[in-house]
């Protein structure tokens, strides 16, 4: 591989680009994450994290099972406010989008 094959392809990040985080103290993937978004695409890192572990572990000599995996996080979602607040019930994105279709004017049916 050379510097520019490409290691994440959600978010088109190169070998080189993370070699350069490594170089600038990147020592673990969320390092990586971090100053590259590496992983943060679609696929949460799913296809990139095994990649991203290899290269940190040949370039900061460190064996594989020592460098963690990547942080993984919960997916978010559009939430109301008045939600939060319990005064509504629905925090549905398709309530959301629905209201304010309907104060212009447009009438969308609420499924689901």
């Amino acid at each position: 591989m050379d510097e520019f094959t490409i290691i994440c392809s959600c978010e088109e990040i190169t070998l080189g680009e993370i070699e350069t985080a490594i170089q600038s103290g990147a020592h673990t993937f969320d390092d990586i994450k971090r100053l590259t978004r590496c992983g943060m695409g679609p696929c949460q890192a799913k296809i990139c994290s095994s990649m991203v572990r290899q290269v940190i572990s040949q370039s900061l000599d460190k064996p594989l099972g020592k460098v963690k995996l990547p942080r993984m996080r919960m997916p978010l979602k559009l939430t109301r406010i008045g939600v939060l607040a319990g005064k509504e019930t629905s925090s549905s994105v398709i309530s959301v989008f629905g209201e304010s279709a309907s104060k212009e004017g447009v009438n969308h049916e609420k499924s689901i």
